[in-house]
């Protein structure tokens, strides 16, 4: 099931508010698909694409906290002093129970607010961008964005009251759909699914235009030239 943008809010009513988990990998398991590509900045690049991505979400008017769960402490030093509340991974059981711990952290500090977990490896994202997939997904209980590939998924999103259930991992486009999760798919959005895992996706994510840290790490790879 698939949805266009829909008003979050009938008769011009405020719209839904969200708390975003982001997680982020120890920064020496980050990126190994990057490893050739980049060398000795693959660390770099990791922290400089989680906080690009952190930053515009931070930016975006319907964000009203991020939540990143990492035990990593130098992402942690960074990003919380971009504005992110920032978690260890207390269950630390694999991606979906920690995103699952950081819904419920953002819970505890938003009761209104929707929960979404958020990849962290987005840094062409665009505020504007995901405040409409946003508003789009504040329509119905559970929603998600396909990556670009149109295999995996960049966000996943439940109301305020619905349990949130993500299913991240290999396939997770067609998981959370056969758990009845809403598709968002909406023209010029291009920068919510644009995840980085390989140096193709860099690229792809350069020529929409990423944040500066992501763009200054790049600019010192000979081979994206």
């Amino acid at each position: 099931m698939s949805t266009s943008a829909r008003p979050a809010a009938a008769h011009g009513g405020p719209h839904l508010h969200w708390s975003l988990v982001v997680p982020v990998k120890v920064l020496a398991r980050a990126k190994t698909r990057m490893a050739a590509a980049a060398g000795p900045h693959r660390e770099a690049l990791a922290l400089a694409v989680a906080a690009d991505t952190v930053a515009a979400a931070l930016r975006c008017a319907r964000v009203r906290d991020v939540i990143v769960v990492t035990d990593d402490p130098l992402p942690a030093a960074d990003l919380a002093a971009l504005g992110a509340r920032v978690v260890p991974d207390v269950p630390d059981a694999g991606l979906n129970p920690a995103l699952v711990y950081g819904a419920g952290r953002g819970r505890e500090l938003s009761p209104d607010a929707g929960v979404g977990a958020l990849s962290a490896d987005l840094p062409a994202l665009r505020p504007d961008e995901l405040a409409r997939v946003l508003d789009a997904a504040a329509a119905e209980p559970e929603a998600f964005v396909p990556d670009a590939a149109g295999v995996g998924t960049t966000l996943y999103t439940a109301r305020p009251g619905v349990a949130f259930a993500p299913a991240f991992g290999g396939g997770s486009r067609a998981a959370h759909r056969s758990r009845g999760a809403a598709e968002i798919l909406l023209p010029a959005t291009d920068s919510v699914r644009r995840d980085v895992d390989t140096p193709e996706d860099l690229r792809a994510a350069l020529a929409l235009g990423t944040g500066p840290r992501t763009a200054e790490v790049a600019a010192r790879l000979p081979s994206l030239a």
